[in-house]
């Protein structure tokens, strides 16, 4: 079972969106083992996205096929009336149908929602198993007064050298949102967005589009990576904006992963701020913040259940899922107490759903004990009631040897 997921947001508090190759589109919430919404979609899922692809304020939820269709859902109305109604899956009557429904190219296979030309307004970018991308544009007349007065609308089709395994925005050292690409041997592309709103093909009309929205190759700039690339036509995955925290940056930070274990991350400008090697197929690549400072880390998971977190300054921690993993991701999904939390989700090739919540660490840095004690505001005042000089380092080491392995409980018994 092929199965894409997701995290999505509609009543402040995320939910997991999944969709399989059954055509069935599931939607989690809290730590309910049940599907809080259901839909089914015609043909085999191969994408899944969540976010304002209409432009409306809010979000909605993209599901396309294998064959092509493209469904539409406004699960925000339909979450109310289920909420209201207690109803556990909303699948009743006309609520389980798409808002909209529209055929494009088949055969996709990845598939993103955001701005990718800085207007504000969110694009719908889809990659195909042919090596090429297309992006729309959702379009309705100024007084549409629900979905089905919309549509799709091509604005530009590129063809790439190499197979698409990933799409992403990362913000150019100018600041503004560049769509990138991944290519096979750890490498990538950035497709410009050079179309004008005149003269956009239709709605998956290929034909009418002009000769300059065929992808020349002026609109599509290579990137090949430096490093130990052991096969130049390795899968490849890559994640863009991962936040710096507070850190000033002009370069947007993405990073890239490839089956053969090379990982990496970089800022827009080309800079290489580390690469790590790792003995296990990574197919997955995500962006979490687990330390709660505002830095989001890098999140790799391999086939085998291998999942790598690794900060900026490539300090990494290791966690072994036991099975084999079907799909992957991760980030805040309001799982327990009512709010959301980091949480890495995997789906194993039993079709089950796993789902760790709360991945939250301290810190990612290795460090000792007296550094951590240090910190602590309290800490000097006790070793001074204690008698301990802070500044003796050798009588702080005896004491805390003492506490921790119990040598003053022995000599109080002698």
């Amino acid at each position: 079972m092929l199965t894409r997921l997701i995290m999505c947001f509609f009543l402040q508090l995320n939910e997991l969106v999944v969709g399989d190759s059954s055509g069935k589109l599931y939607i989690y919430k809290n730590d309910d083992c049940k599907p809080w919404i259901t839909r089914t979609c015609v043909g085999m899922l191969t994408c899944v996205g969540v976010g304002d692809v209409c432009n409306k304020g809010r979000n909605f939820v993209v599901a396309v096929g294998a064959e092509g269709w493209f469904h539409l859902f406004d699960i925000s109305a339909a979450a109310a009336k289920s909420d209201s109604s207690s109803q556990q899956d909303g699948s009743i009557g006309d609520e389980q149908k798409p808002s909209y429904t529209q055929h494009i190219p088949a055969n996709t296979k990845v598939m993103l929602i955001s701005d990718i030309d800085g207007d504000g307004r969110c694009e719908l970018v889809v990659g195909y198993t042919d090596r090429v991308v297309r992006a729309f544009r959702w379009e309705e007349p100024s007084d549409a007064s629900d979905l089905s007065s919309g549509q799709l609308v091509l604005l530009k089709k590129w063809l790439l050298e190499g197979q698409v395994d990933s799409l992403s925005v990362n913000p150019s050292p100018e600041g503004l949102p560049e769509l990138m690409v991944s290519q096979p041997g750890c490498g990538y592309a950035i497709l410009m967005c050079s179309w004008t709103q005149e003269g956009a093909a239709g709605p998956g009309d290929e034909n009418t589009a002009t000769p300059s929205r065929e992808g020349p190759s002026r609109d599509i700039v290579i990137h090949l990576t430096t490093g130990r690339i052991h096969n130049k036509n390795v899968s490849t995955h890559l994640i863009g904006s991962i936040r710096r925290g507070t850190e000033k940056a002009c370069c947007g930070l993405f990073a890239l992963c490839t089956l053969d274990g090379t990982l990496k991350l970089m800022d827009s400008s080309e800079k290489l701020l580390w690469s790590v090697q790792v003995d296990h197929q990574l197919f997955a690549l995500q962006k979490l913040d687990v330390t709660g400072d505002g830095r989001e880390e890098v999140v790799a998971c391999a086939w085998d259940g291998q999942t790598y977190i690794i900060d900026h300054a490539r300090m990494v921690v290791r966690f072994q899922f036991d099975e084999n993993v079907n799909a992957f991701c991760a980030g805040q999904y309001a799982c327990k107490d009512g709010r959301n939390s980091p949480c890495l989700v995997y789906v194993s090739f039993n079709h089950k759903i796993y789902v760790y919540w709360r991945v939250e660490l301290e810190r990612m840095e290795p460090t000792n004990l007296l550094g951590v004690l240090e910190e602590r505001p309290e800490y000097p005042d006790l070793l001074h009631r204690l008698g301990v000089d802070i500044n003796d380092t050798v009588a702080v080491r005896k004491l805390i040897g003492d506490v921790l392995y119990g040598n003053i409980a022995k000599d109080d018994t002698e």
